[in-house]
């Protein structure tokens, strides 16, 4: 999934998507989407360290190199992973898929909870979420619709939301996960008398500073 910013244009789509699927259903419709889920700086600090760790054994065994060099070598190493290990794209390179992909779990079910979704009437929320670092896309829908439906369904809007950012077409992408969402909603949570709208319906765009 290629990074790349929304346009003032493209937040206003998304906003004007969100608020269309709402008006056929009592639930709620929430899209969140990060730079990456996490900085990895603790992954990448642990390379650095054990390639490190492993200067010194080739050196003794197969040189002749005095104690005061090999240290140096080492030491040469160990900054260098430092150096690295300010760029995101090698934090990731070293960081295991299986880890970003808890990272990125963890992230959205955060946002789940930070975003009030579960606290809306009916139990009827959906997050659409997305950290484009780890190539990670999630749909989290609270307990009453995710009942409605089969794990199938949620699944199917990811690969299509995926697919499209795959191909460049982001606001392709979510302008499709929203419609299926909404769609999904409808058929099981029509509007209602007196409902209001809980959650905004904006576009969240979380700060891209990373923790480490």
């Amino acid at each position: 999934m290629a990074v790349q910013p929304f346009s003032a244009e493209e937040r206003k789509a998304i906003a004007a998507a969100i608020s269309r699927a709402e008006e056929r259903t009592s639930g709620e419709i929430v899209v969140v989407v990060t730079r990456a889920a996490d900085g990895y700086r603790s992954c990448a600090g642990m390379w650095a360290a054990i390639l490190a760790r492993a200067v010194p054994l080739p050196l003794i065994h197969f040189t002749q190199w005095p104690v005061e060099h090999i240290y140096i070598a080492q030491l040469g190493v160990f900054l260098a992973g430092f150096v690295l290990s300010h760029f995101e794209s090698f934090r990731l390179a070293v960081t295991p898929r299986s880890v970003q992909r808890a990272r990125a779990h963890h992230k959205a079910v955060e946002q789940f909870l930070a975003q009030n979704m579960h606290t809306t009437e009916g139990r009827t929320g959906v997050l659409i979420f997305v950290s484009f670092a780890e190539h990670f896309a999630e749909v989290i829908a609270d307990e009453a619709i995710y009942a409605k439906g089969t794990p199938q369904v949620w699944e199917e809007i990811v690969s299509g939301l995926t697919a499209h950012i795959g191909r460049g077409e982001t606001m392709e992408g979510f302008l499709e996960a929203i419609a299926a969402s909404g769609k999904l909603l409808a058929q099981h949570f029509p509007p209602g008398v007196g409902d209001c709208n809980e959650l905004p319906n904006h576009l969240i765009v979380l700060d891209a500073e990373r923790r480490a």
